[in-house]
């Protein structure tokens, strides 16, 4: 049981923290709080059981394909509602909220209300101290782990990243220094979109495909966003992980923990806040972002 939730924990959590790094950038840099993001997530999934089961579509092309048409899905989407309001956050927030509905409608109107399964990527199972674990969970550990590791990289260590900082630290200032600002929203929309679409890719064969399956991991993102800290990454990264174990801790280890994960989540976020309002790596000053 211990290893299964080790692994399990790590898969929940790896996704939940490629989920609000996303989730938190582009808020970090251009204010804007997409409750659609998850939706993303969703419509990647999707994609690829449609281009896999009824296109017979090779997978790594049906993989790549989704997660760019998810992509694109995102940059239309700000360029058409969110680039036109991004000054207000509450109208940012209603009209992302009713696009991830929109597309739940589609989803639903076109697929039905069933769930389906994606077949693996990785077949076969590795025994680890007693514990059949399949290699679509450690393809998916992994996987996470190096999109986390490339967007650090990305951010830290390129041209495009220290503009990215420096529109989050200061848009005027940025766009004095010559940096267009509107460009980077339009990229870092586009960043963010993607790793929803990953994220997708990754957990489509692991968790079942259904167009209500944006609902809960924004719940558990937005909770580990702010328990991480706003405008932390490395905060959003740690807050998924602790929420990811906290759902697989409860889920094996309590009788019906698979109703009781999310309340639990959200339990020990409201706690963490009630200690420390600004979350565990949170700043204190709005202006200090990333």
């Amino acid at each position: 049981m211990f290893v299964n939730i080790l692994v399990n924990g790590l898969v929940a959590g790896g996704v939940y923290a490629v989920l609000a790094v996303g989730f938190s950038l582009i808020f970090g840099v251009a204010g804007i709080l997409n409750m659609a993001h998850t939706a993303f997530y969703m419509i990647t999934a999707f994609f690829i059981l449609y281009a896999t089961t009824a296109l017979s579509i090779p997978l790594p092309v049906a993989l790549l394909g989704a997660i760019i048409i998810a992509t694109l899905l995102g940059i239309l989407s700000y360029k058409l509602l969110f680039d036109r309001i991004k000054q207000h956050q509450t109208a940012v927030m209603i009209i992302s909220v009713a696009l991830a509905m929109l597309f739940q409608e589609i989803l639903l109107l076109i697929f039905g209300g069933h769930y389906r399964g994606v077949p693996p990527f990785a077949t076969g199972f590795i025994d680890i101290l007693g514990s059949r674990i399949s290699y679509q969970h450690i393809f998916a550990i992994f996987t996470s782990a190096l999109i986390l590791l490339g967007l650090w990289m990305l951010l830290s260590k390129t041209r495009l990243g220290n503009a990215i900082r420096a529109v989050a630290q200061d848009r005027a200032i940025a766009n004095l220094m010559g940096i267009n600002v509107n460009r980077i929203f339009t990229i870092v929309m586009a960043i963010s979109v993607s790793l929803a679409g990953l994220a997708g890719a990754v957990v489509a064969p692991i968790y079942m495909v259904g167009p209500l399956m944006w609902i809960q991991p924004l719940t558990i993102i937005l909770a580990a966003v702010v328990l991480g800290g706003l405008g932390s990454i490395g905060g959003c990264v740690a807050g998924a992980l602790i929420l990811g174990y906290t759902e697989t801790i409860v889920t094996f280890l309590v009788p019906g923990g698979g109703f009781l994960r999310g309340a639990v989540s959200l339990s020990i976020m409201v706690l963490v806040l009630l200690i420390k309002p600004e979350g565990l790596f949170g700043v204190v000053f709005e202006e200090e972002r990333l």
